[in-house]
């Protein structure tokens, strides 16, 4: 991404640099009155959830798979088989009012939305499938700086964000749909979807996972670590990332950008969404496996999803 915004300009004045929105750390309520009982509880806390996740993930990639579903087909090969892709344009606003009234991120209501929507999809396809065991990747950029560098930054010995892929992923069960209640309270997906992404953010399973895939680097070279990478993927239902797009409009070789999205191209699964704001618009980008998932009816879903949401956050802060 820092490639692509190398080239594209302010269409308002090229001259300024793009305004990227800053990633929001959430502090503590506690503040500086953060007792030491409390600290040692967090340290506990993270150690425990960091060693579950570090074992829970080995032993998923060894041993348990993932359910074949409407959104999952399992075929070999899939990676290289034709995809459609479908987008869904939401406005930032809206989102951000659903946010406030539930006191959540965004992230975490486009996420539990995309949950929801696939949940109700599955079931549309194949009454039951929308209680199986699904999981989806959340990707995370591991740079954790304000914006993006240019090209010639990130080339640079001393870059503080080195030319490269630097992601990493966490593992989140999909709600199912029968335990939370979709039709009663659609919210259980938002709430459910930031508890679970927050307690493993506070984990460092992620980390001891990358200490991992490096010592597997070591001893059986790239290609070994790959497979375990690709082992790891290939055994969830789909994916789910983001990027932080510019607030101006941009422009590319003088000629204005009305909207833009991405997807992750390449990977083993039938499924996979790519969330990219822009100029006051949130779009979703659906790609997945041609002539098995419908993605336009995929899309309804989804956009049901978010009215039930909103809907529910109304009533919830009323």
């Amino acid at each position: 991404m820092g490639a692509l915004f190398s080239f594209l300009k302010r269409a308002d004045n090229p001259s300024l640099p793009l305004t990227i929105p800053s990633v929001q750390l959430h502090t503590s309520k506690y503040g500086r009155n953060f007792s030491m009982f409390r600290k040692v509880l967090t340290f506990f806390s993270c150690a425990y959830n960091s060693a579950s996740d570090f074992c829970s993930s080995i032993i998923r990639r060894c041993l348990d798979k993932e359910d074949e579903t409407p959104i999952r087909s399992g075929h070999s090969g899939v990676e290289s088989l034709p995809v459609a892709i479908t987008t869904i344009t939401f406005s930032l606003d809206h989102i951000k009012e659903i946010k406030a009234k539930l006191g959540v991120t965004l992230n975490d209501v486009i996420t539990g939305t995309i949950f929801l929507g696939a949940r109700m999809y599955m079931e549309t396809v194949s009454q039951g499938s929308g209680s199986a065991c699904s999981t989806s990747l959340v990707l995370l950029n591991k740079r954790m700086l304000g914006g993006y560098k240019s090209v010639q930054e990130m080339l640079k010995p001393d870059s503080e964000a080195p030319w490269g892929n630097h992601f990493a992923f966490l593992k989140i069960p999909i709600p199912k749909l029968g335990d939370a209640e979709a039709k009663n309270n659609p919210l259980k997906f938002v709430i459910n979807a930031r508890k679970i992404i927050k307690r493993k953010r506070s984990s460092i399973g992620v980390y001891l996972t990358t200490k991992y895939l490096r010592l597997v680097a070591r001893f059986r070279g790239p290609n070994g670590a790959s497979k375990c990478i690709r082992g790891t993927v290939e055994n969830t239902s789909m994916a789910i990332s983001n990027v932080r797009g510019p607030v101006e409009q941009v422009a590319f070789a003088n000629n204005p950008v009305n909207g833009m999205y991405f997807v992750v191209t390449g990977s083993p699964q039938s499924l996979m969404a790519g969330v990219t704001s822009y100029i006051g618009k949130l779009r979703v980008a659906l790609l997945v496996e041609k002539d098995f998932i419908d993605p336009q009816k995929l899309k309804s879903q989804i956009e049901k999803a978010i009215e039930k949401i909103s809907e529910a956050a109304c009533r919830e802060s009323t």
